[in-house]
């Protein structure tokens, strides 16, 4: 099933779609936050680096060029087409005419098929949702908004700066104008229990979105957090856990919501813990045999539940 992983993958319903291997190329679009300016707050979340969770994004010209370059070699022969991921910060927080020319920009390039734009629900203005229905209209399109976690106290405590109301307007007025949501995930916030980690999940879920991304906490040189931790080290997930609750969630997910990412990146040299993250590979390894322990697959319980017409 799902080309033989246990979940739906975006690489693989990306694939299929296009009809060939489509990558995202991760932009700095150089724009802020308002968590950072003052606008709502100073700083930032307090797990974000100063790269704004866009650390291993590549200017708009000259990046296309350097990563599709990299992914041309990698690939061989293999024919490749892009997607430019605006990643970094708030990717629609700027006047709308300045978001047309990078995003034109980045259409420009050969081999460049779409946009992938990650912000906050708190950075669409009317202005800014009328252009991202322009380009939903003529090119494929798709919006990531960082939920982190559905529980407003811990968002709270890591200054998220916006409620689960603008989340929830924000998907809605996204949903009004057919563009397509990916939702953020973090698992492994400071004082959230497994059950606090899969309601999140379900809340995403429950507003259909077109993706889900789960990331695993990762504690970096230079934010807040992570200064926090190595004054007083707190509980983290181990990589048993954590594939563990991936998989628990996986379950509760339907079928069609694709899966962006179930582990994250951190730079090696600024990542303090957990140390597990380094191995990416063990992480998807281990996800694919917990499933196959189980015999359960993405969906699996939100089949059930759907039959009794809910989602749990």
């Amino acid at each position: 099933m799902f080309n033989g992983l246990h979940y739906n993958s975006i690489s693989s319903w990306l694939k299929e779609r296009f009809g060939c291997r489509v990558v995202k190329l991760a932009l700095d679009s150089a724009l802020t936050c308002p968590n950072r300016d003052g606008s709502k707050g100073t700083g930032g979340c307090s797990f974000c680096s100063a790269g704004g969770s866009g650390d291993f994004a590549g200017s708009i010209g000259e990046q296309i060029k350097g990563v599709s370059r990299k992914w041309r070699r990698e690939g061989g022969s293999e024919d490749i087409r892009y997607i430019a991921y605006f990643q970094s910060f708030s990717g629609t927080y700027a006047p709308a005419e300045k978001l047309r020319a990078m995003w034109d920009a980045a259409l420009s390039h050969e081999g460049v098929i779409g946009l992938a734009v990650a912000t906050r629900p708190d950075c669409l203005p009317p202005e800014v949702l009328a252009l991202l229905e322009e380009y939903n209209k003529k090119t494929f399109l798709w919006v990531e908004l960082g939920l982190q976690t559905s529980r407003e106290d811990t968002a709270e405590a890591f200054n998220r700066c916006w409620k689960n109301s603008e989340f929830e307007k924000a998907m809605a007025e996204l949903a009004e104008r057919g563009i397509r949501t990916v939702v953020h995930l973090i698992l492994g916030l400071p004082g959230e229990s497994k059950e606090d980690m899969t309601a999140s999940a379900r809340y995403a879920a429950s507003f259909r979105p077109f993706g889900i991304k789960l990331h695993m906490l990762h504690l970096m040189k230079g934010t807040r957090m992570g200064e926090e931790y190595l004054k007083a080290p707190f509980p983290l997930l181990s990589r048993g856990e954590y594939i563990s609750i991936v998989c628990d969630i996986l379950e509760q997910i339907p079928q069609d919501i694709t899966i962006h990412r179930l582990t994250g990146d951190a730079p090696q040299e600024t990542l303090i813990a957990p140390d597990w993250t380094r191995n990416k590979h063990e992480v998807l390894n281990g996800i694919q045999k917990e499933f196959r322990r189980r015999g359960t697959y993405q969906g699996y319980r939100a089949q059930k539940s759907e039959e009794c017409g809910i989602i749990k």
